[in-house]
């Protein structure tokens, strides 16, 4: 498990919790505007020294960590899942680019004739109780955060020991909670899966994907697997996937493999990223009705002052200046 990381963005929500506490520095540097990623094993300490410093019962500390989960803390995911129409479809983008957000196990989704099941193996090991509990009450509480509903989980499995006591657990999810199951696992009613959205934006989702294609016709003159590399980096870069490694998995070839043949071509991953995601920002600015924040969110950046700096060494330009001067 020493590969595996959890999104910046979905550990600022941590920092968030402690500020609220009046203890907003005592788990030291909340992660900086540039990263990305956090690593598993920070994550890990930063939610076991928080724990101990939280004032309420230790053994529900993820429940209430949960509570404050909002789609600004699953990034990119979070903002596009939020305009969708309904739970489902939200889900469905969620399940997608999960690991963009939470690169623990794999997730697989099931539906049956109850409902949706979505569950996590223990493939690339345990990351133990406290990510566990955090990580699926997150997710049950973001629905609820969607859709404005008090939405029930059917049933919620967790591979770890079971508590001294369940009713914390049974009252937050609302249904049946069980532990030392083979797999982590939240179950949630089909009738709830057609609630609307209560941010469900389609002129935005359309317009996300017109800016999208109008940058993939613009970079078709680009000859031989440039142009191929380049495409499919835009639908990652929309999706919060922004590593090498997201990139050669989509192109189904090794990092190392994709990084001798970015050489070849005189490229390296980091100025191929920089110049679509460049492409991107340009085509997102000449149309005032998307924020600045949130083109920085479609483009992979956690925060939008990184999404600044960015653009500023691209263009000499702050991009609010920049915008302005195109309009002009």
């Amino acid at each position: 498990m020493d590969e595996t990381r959890v999104a910046a963005s979905y550990v600022q929500l941590l920092f968030e919790h402690m500020a609220a506490l009046g203890r907003a520095d005592a788990l030291g540097p909340p992660p900086a505007p540039s990263e990305t990623f956090v690593a598993l094993k920070r994550w890990q300490a930063l939610l076991a020294q928080a724990r101990d410093l939280d004032p309420g019962p230790k053994a529900t500390f993820a429940l209430r960590l949960a509570r404050g989960i909002a789609p600004r803390h699953f990034g990119v995911v979070g903002f596009a899942a939020l305009a969708c129409n309904t739970l489902a479809q939200a889900l469905q983008r969620l399940e997608r680019y999960h690991r963009s957000v939470y690169d623990v196990n794999i997730v697989q989704v099931r539906s049956s004739a109850d409902g949706l099941s979505i569950e996590w193996g223990v493939e690339r090991g345990r990351p133990g109780a406290l990510v566990d509990e955090t990580a699926i009450a997150a997710l049950v509480q973001l629905a609820r955060a969607f859709t404005g509903e008090a939405v029930r989980a059917r049933a919620v499995d967790f591979v770890n020991p079971r508590p001294a006591d369940l009713r914390p657990y049974e009252d937050f999810f609302g249904g049946t909670v069980r532990f030392g199951q083979p797999v982590t696992r939240v179950v949630l009613a089909t009738r709830d899966l057609a609630l609307p959205m209560r941010g469900a934006d389609p002129a935005l989702l359309a317009l996300l994907d017109a800016q999208a294609e109008a940058l993939l016709q613009s970079v078709a003159a680009v000859s031989g697997p440039v142009a191929v590399w380049r495409q499919a980096l835009v639908g990652l870069i929309r999706s919060g996937r922004t590593q090498l490694a997201d990139l050669a998995q989509a192109l189904q070839m090794s990092p190392r493999s994709l990084q001798r043949r970015l050489a070849e071509h005189g490229h390296s991953f980091q100025t191929l990223l920089g110049q679509t995601r460049q492409q991107l920002a340009e085509a997102y600015l000449r149309d005032g009705s998307v924020e600045l924040a949130e083109v920085a969110l479609l483009l992979g950046y956690s925060e939008q002052s990184a999404f600044t700096r960015a653009f500023r060494q691209w263009t000499g330009q702050a991009p609010l200046q920049w915008r302005r001067q195109q309009a002009s």
